[in-house]
């Protein structure tokens, strides 16, 4: 069966530490984007993640909820850590366990029309795997995880050094503020995108957080809004609710524009509430018009 929408990514046991509390919680680009998608339609969605069989209870959760999923056999499953201070800007990341990586040969029966590859660190995908997907559909990708690089169990920033290689295969490409910088030197946002561009991504979307989104495709940039938010609860996930209602609207033939603006007030909808996004298509649409209209 090809799919119309495939996200691949590891769905991560994560272990938040606060002074007052620790949670245990699933996480991780493929389990925020696929509650996303969840909640707009799971028509021609798959979902492909590789974890260890002692935590398939993520997985029966997801499939209950009419998501096709699935799963690669692993030995473990991916294991954050997150230690937050009394500053919770101030984060030490860990990574105590890693999954067995993706690979061609796991992948050669997997068809999308749109491919969405959630990259949690440098090795979850090769430039093998990118170039093997980029020819049976549009690849899409979240960049973070090129940044992340896993020694012992310390998470280091690092720049993506297969970067002009691999991005010739990316068709659309996100990043936020510090990864485009990171990636480009260029710290301007305009820059930035022609840049990322240069080397051959199509349509480039950078999120600037409170300024909102710029989208550069087919030579022209499109400025997306920063959609109110009146109770900030929980930003995690927000770059993966951003894709899942970009690439949704895309996918059923929305210009860039309507697409951007769908994902801005989506991600604006999820950050109201903790968790993955839980609203609705009618709740974004409400949002955008409000603002139109003021």
């Amino acid at each position: 069966m090809k799919y119309n929408l495939c996200c691949i990514g590891y769905i991560t046991l994560d272990k938040v530490v606060t002074p007052k509390k620790t949670v245990h919680m699933p996480g991780g680009t493929s389990f925020y984007f696929a509650h996303a998608i969840k909640h707009l339609s799971t028509e021609g969605f798959q979902l492909v993640t590789a974890l260890a069989d002692s935590e398939m209870s993520v997985v029966d959760d997801l499939r209950k909820q009419d998501i096709e999923v699935k799963v690669l056999p692993s030995a473990r499953s991916i294991c954050f850590e997150n230690i937050y201070g009394e500053d919770t800007n101030e984060r030490k990341q860990r990574v105590t366990a890693k999954a067995d990586p993706f690979t061609v040969e796991s992948l050669q029966d997997v068809n999308a029309s749109i491919y969405h590859l959630g990259s949690l660190l440098a090795d979850d995908f090769s430039l093998e795997v990118i170039k093997s997907l980029a020819g049976k559909g549009l690849l899409s990708l979240d960049v973070q995880g090129y940044l992340r690089e896993v020694q012992g169990e310390e998470v280091l920033a690092v720049d993506w050094t297969e970067k002009e290689e691999a991005l010739k295969y990316i068709h659309i490409l996100k990043a936020n503020e510090h990864e485009m910088e990171v990636l480009t030197q260029c710290a301007d946002p305009y820059d930035a995108a022609l840049k990322l561009a240069a080397w051959g991504v199509k349509e480039v979307l950078l999120t600037l957080g409170d300024k909102g989104s710029l989208i550069y495709a087919d030579n022209r940039f499109y400025e997306i809004p920063a959609y109110p938010v009146e109770n900030v609860a929980d930003a995690t996930g927000c770059g993966d609710t951003y894709m899942a209602g970009y690439l949704y609207m895309r996918n059923k033939g929305a210009s860039y524009q309507e697409a951007g603006c769908f994902a801005a007030a989506m991600c604006s909808v999820k950050l109201q509430s903790y968790g993955p996004f839980s609203g609705t298509e009618e709740e974004v649409l409400e949002l955008i018009g409000t603002v139109i209209s003021q």
